[in-house]
């Protein structure tokens, strides 16, 4: 037993996709020597994590798409995680974010696994951890885990990305929202996407800057997040 799981790690380091899928669904699924293959887990602390979360309908496959494209470009291998939310009555999922991905299911140097959410609260599935750190030994370079659409309280994302982003759309909310706890206090970068609207991509800048100097001024320790405007239509 001990010669295959080495045999299955070995082949996971060497960038091996078909055996890094099955040893995913292994752990997913707790099947028998899933615990003896995260014992041995040999991690490539050089891959990092990115976290993409946001309410629904925020863009968040759409920028994950073009990230993907912009590694890519550069030779960069990359491993996508994209977790959709489960039925609450039979626990099922389309699994849908990968069809914005479509474009990259067949390129060498991009891998991306979908995964159901199973009722678990905060935006992810209850093995995330484990299979990031199965992923990270495959050797990519990035490994983007996009959440279930979440809303104000859910940030467990935080835990396990090296960078969160976090993506907001223009008239999401008033000020208030901006100013309130949980995700928004989580991320090293807020996207805000479909800003061909100038005028509300304009104030709802605005609204979000003002939110953030405030946060700031009440904890003057703590580094301001970056802010990215985007549009798919203008791919910018």
């Amino acid at each position: 037993m001990q010669d295959k799981i080495n045999n299955l790690l070995l082949q996971i380091q060497s960038g091996d996709i078909k055996s890094l899928a099955r040893t995913i669904t292994l752990v997913e699924n707790e099947l028998k020597g899933y615990e003896e293959v995260l014992e041995n887990l040999a991690t490539n602390t050089a891959a990092n994590v990115i976290g993409i979360t946001g309410p629904p309908g925020a863009g968040k496959s759409t920028l994950v798409n073009a990230l993907i494209d912009h590694w890519v470009q550069q030779n960069k291998k990359v491993a996508v995680i994209a977790v959709d939310p489960s039925s609450p009555f039979n626990y099922g999922a389309l699994l849908g974010d990968r069809i914005r991905m479509s474009k990259f299911f067949n390129h060498p140097n991009v891998y991306i696994r979908s995964l159901a959410s199973r009722g678990v609260l905060g935006g992810l599935n209850a093995k995330i951890l484990e299979i990031t750190y199965l992923v990270k030994a495959a050797g990519f370079d990035f490994v983007l885990v996009e959440t279930v659409g979440v809303g104000q309280s859910e940030v467990d994302i935080a835990g396990l990305a090296d960078c969160t982003v976090v993506t907001l759309v223009p008239e999401a909310g008033d000020e208030i929202q901006t100013l309130k706890s949980g995700i928004m206090e989580i991320p090293q970068a807020f996207v805000i996407t479909k800003c061909d609207a100038e005028d509300l991509a304009k104030k709802s800048l605005y609204q979000l800057q003002s939110s953030l100097d405030f946060m700031q001024r009440i904890d003057s320790h703590t580094k301001p997040p970056a802010i990215f405007q985007t549009s798919s239509v203008r791919q910018s």
